[in-house]
């Protein structure tokens, strides 16, 4: 229960008297940050953290997109000080915005929003990819196009069979933005079939799209590469 003001002044006053007295209201120390967490993984434990000082003590309550969250109802959260611990999350039930509330006699604070999302990775689409052709010494770019999927992921591509990976040089190079695989200076051994492996950092889920395959143009005419859209 927030102080009348003249209780308000007489705890500052007597603040002013011994500094170990100073009553003030609550300060955040720390605050929740955005977190990922693997869809469907079992025994998995998300913790926004909060923490703030104030005279006397404050106390802790958490609301998810704007509702107030009763610990006593809903048992896979809990408080760990001010922290909020998400027992076993969910996508249906705790995704969303989190924030947190620090309350003593003299006020409240909210923190910042951190939200709570979930990393996934579907599978490429089965569908054939059409044949890149390039004359030999020119550069070419193989599109991957990664399927749908939440949270960080990093690329890689297999030439012909696994496990030959395409080593990066100063003719390779993959793309970890886009996930695209650019040659230089096309060379006969380039030739062969090219298949992007994506792979989630969060849920180390992989998944291997269509190979695509590589050509040289045998005629001396104007390049022109076919590509079909991923």
């Amino acid at each position: 229960m927030l102080l009348s003001w003249k209780q308000m002044v007489l705890l500052s006053f007597i603040g002013c008297l011994g500094g170990e007295l100073l009553f003030h209201g609550p300060v955040f120390v720390s605050e929740p940050r955005d977190s990922m967490a693997p869809v469907g993984a079992a025994d998995q434990r998300v913790t926004f953290n909060c923490e703030a000082r104030g005279n006397p003590a404050p106390h802790y309550r958490w609301q998810l997109n704007g509702s107030d969250i009763d610990l006593g109802v809903e048992s896979h959260y809990s408080l760990d000080g001010g922290d909020l611990v998400v027992v076993n999350p969910l996508r249906d039930r705790d995704a969303g915005s989190y924030q947190c509330f620090a309350t003593n006699a003299l006020g409240t604070i909210v923190s910042r929003e951190a939200k709570l999302q979930f990393a996934y990775l579907e599978n490429f689409k089965t569908r054939m990819r059409s044949a890149v052709s390039v004359r030999e010494g020119q550069g070419v770019v193989l599109l991957c196009g990664p399927p749908p999927h939440a949270g960080e992921l990093s690329y890689a591509w297999i030439f012909n069979e696994y496990p030959s990976f395409v080593e990066e040089d100063g003719r390779r190079f993959i793309s970890q933005e886009t996930g695209h695989l650019y040659v230089a200076k096309v060379e006969p051994s380039d030739v062969g079939n090219y298949t992007c492996v994506v792979t989630s950092a969060v849920t180390a889920a992989r998944v291997l799209g269509s190979p695509t395959p590589l050509m040289l143009r045998a005629d001396g005419r104007k390049l022109r590469v076919e590509r079909r859209r991923i």
